[in-house]
């Protein structure tokens, strides 16, 4: 983490989710005032607690990859038939970013 830190400039915010490696170490709240950084740990149900804040964020995703201010980029893509392989992968850390499983009659193999 105090790597993450050290890449931040001036009033830089360094957002921590997840936890596949475990939890994070504690950071003592003094290493943040050299840049005046923020730190923050959100949790997703924390900005979708009703339908309706569920329901406008999804809207506001949708608008966003709509006019390519959000690109999304798929890393992996396995077909169906080797959801086993996917999983494996992923249990065993050969994966980064997204991964996809699609129907084998639509899978075209990487050339």
């Amino acid at each position: 983490m105090q790597g993450s830190l050290n890449c931040l400039g001036l009033r830089g915010c360094l957002v921590s989710y997840g936890q596949a490696s475990g939890a994070p170490d504690p950071i003592p709240v003094s290493v943040l005032q050299p840049k005046s950084l923020f730190l923050t740990r959100p949790s997703l149900f924390h900005y979708i607690g009703t339908r309706d804040e569920l329901l406008e964020t999804a809207r506001e995703l949708f608008a966003a990859v709509a006019t390519g201010m959000i690109k999304i980029r798929t890393n992996h893509i396995y077909p169906l038939s080797e959801a086993a392989k996917a999983h494996a992968d992923l249990e065993g850390r050969k994966t980064m970013g997204s991964c996809v499983l699609i129907p084998d009659s639509t899978y075209d193999s990487p050339a």
